[in-house]
């Protein structure tokens, strides 16, 4: 505690932006006891002591802190399990590094690995495994998580293959990694310095079905008091439907500042570049295709239906324009109060839309998740030659219209679908903004892209009011937790050339420094 009204940390800035006003200003935020005790102008003098740690941070751009609404820790982490294969040339090296590393692990447990290249070990051979390892089920996940090296007993007890080899298919398998504490705790502390590194202090982390345990584990760190991320958890229905018990219980019993339950999460369609986009028309390359796979839209609509019925909220993922249509005419049946949504149920990813549709969220009140950083792992070549064939570019006019969705009175926040992409809030900017590609260049759909204070009050204010933390969280007011960000630069005023440049420097989560490169 310090004196009364005066401040155990203030930060003093030529740039603070408050989420509160779209503009930032020059002056102080003065935090005591976990709360921002006042923003202003002037006036700091009055809210300082001789135990008051004073940031003169100069031309830094001080915000609130950032809010991811859509991660995958479950999936990041298999990026560092087991045994590191990073250093293997050959499929005969994994082989000899694993027997080593199976040489200290209980003989009824999995063998796993993480890390080999792709790119040096090409399509390397079951056989060698079955032959290996025998019965023993064995792994390893290659670098970037496409896909993995399993032998066929691996196949039998977790039921997918190097073809499938994503989150959704190997849910089985991530029981045993949550519950692997010695292992589980270290990589999530690890993850949570990673976010705060990046200026987030809040996320929505998507967990299967009950989460594996998991929530034991976020449980006991809350009571610890060691976490340094707000996490808002929702149930992705995989191995079983929605489990409407398994979601009373959980909001019963996280009602903390840390922890709490958000809901449900579901996909309906997939990526347009595989022809799994649902859309109103069909491909230009397959005339007779809307969509390449099955979507259960019946049992999307009763599973929401019957969330919303206990005042759940649903996120549903949509990438094509028939599919967001039909996200839409869903959430239309869902509870209203003047037209507009009683619950807070949003839309994911919104890659390709037709403007009527965003008018008419805009009108019901659904909250869009959008992934600002997408054309990060895209080249503009590319990119351009999958829309024109798939769509054309005349349809292609509305591939990220995240203008169309802030002029519709549309609620923007932020994610990233991690571990597909890492934070990173600036570069968010040159692309949302700039509508660049990574290589730079003339920019795409610039009649789409948001403006600066758009994409930053998409990460702040946005994304806590996607999760009822408006009223506590997301802006800088006299009142509010403080949750902040710093940033090295000024992204108001930054060129797009030099907004990649820019990096967080110092990270409060309710007042406790988390991370700092000062």
């Amino acid at each position: 505690m310090t004196n009364s009204g005066k401040a155990e940390i203030l930060l003093k800035s030529n740039c603070i932006y408050t989420a509160a006003s779209a503009k930032p200003m020059a002056g102080f935020v003065a935090i005591a006891d976990g709360k921002i005790l006042a923003v202003g102008s002037e006036g700091e003098q009055d809210y300082t002591c001789p135990n008051t740690w004073v940031y003169e941070l100069g031309d830094k751009l001080v915000c609130p802190g950032f809010t991811d609404v859509h991660c995958f820790f479950t999936g990041y982490v298999l990026r560092f399990v087991g045994a590191d294969l990073s250093s293997a040339n050959t499929a005969d090296e994994m082989i000899e590094t694993m027997k080593q590393y199976a040489s200290g692990k209980a003989s009824d447990k999995a063998l796993l690995g993480h890390g080999w290249d792709s790119e040096k070990i090409k399509n390397p051979d079951p056989a060698l495994l079955d032959r290996a390892f025998g019965s023993r089920p064995v792994i390893l996940f290659e670098k970037g998580q496409e896909t993995c090296w399993m032998n066929t007993a691996a196949q039998t007890v977790y039921r997918f293959t190097p073809d499938t080899c994503y989150p959704e298919a190997y849910w089985r398998l991530l029981g045993e990694v949550l519950g692997d504490r010695d292992f589980i705790v270290p990589e999530f502390k690890k993850y949570m310095a990673m976010m705060n590194s990046r200026g987030v202090t809040s996320v929505k982390e998507m967990g299967f079905d009950n989460f594996y345990g998991f929530m034991d584990v976020l449980e006991d760190l809350e009571k610890n008091k060691e976490l340094t991320l707000r996490v808002n958890f929702m149930s992705q229905p995989v191995g079983a439907g929605m489990n409407l018990e398994y979601g009373r219980e959980m909001r019963d019993r996280f009602k903390g500042d840390y922890v709490r339950f958000s809901g449900y999460n579901r996909m309906t369609d997939g990526s347009i570049s595989q022809l799994c986009g649902d859309l109103k028309k069909p491909y230009c390359c397959a005339p007779d295709t809307c969509c390449a796979q099955e979507i259960d839209y019946d049992l999307i609509e009763k599973e929401t239906l019957a969330a919303d019925a206990e005042n759940f909220r649903f996120s549903l993922h949509a990438q094509g324009d028939a599919a967001i249509c039909k996200v839409l005419d869903i959430y239309e049946k869902c509870k209203r109060e003047n037209g507009r949504l009683v619950n807070r149920h949003s839309i994911t990813d919104l890659e390709f839309s037709d403007p009527a549709d965003l008018e008419r969220m805009g009108k019901l009140g659904a909250i869009a998740e959008i992934y600002p950083q997408i054309m990060a792992i895209a080249d503009r070549k590319s990119k351009l030659e999958m829309i024109n064939e798939k769509i054309g570019m005349e349809r292609g006019r509305y591939y990220w219209n995240r203008r169309k969705m802030a002029d519709s009175g549309v609620l923007i926040s932020c994610g990233t679908d991690l571990p597909l992409l890492i934070d990173d809030i600036p570069e968010s900017i040159y692309h949302a903004c700039g509508g660049q590609f990574p290589e730079g260049g003339e920019p795409f759909n610039q009649e789409n892209t948001l403006t600066v204070e758009e994409v930053m009050r998409a990460w702040t204010y946005g994304g806590q009011y996607n999760l009822y933390r408006e009223k506590e969280l997301g802006t800088l007011e006299a009142g509010k937790k403080a949750d902040i960000a710093v940033l090295n630069g000024n992204v108001f005023t930054a060129s797009m050339q030099n907004m990649r440049a820019v990096k967080v420097c110092l990270t409060l989560v309710e007042g406790k420094v988390v991370y700092t490169s000062l």
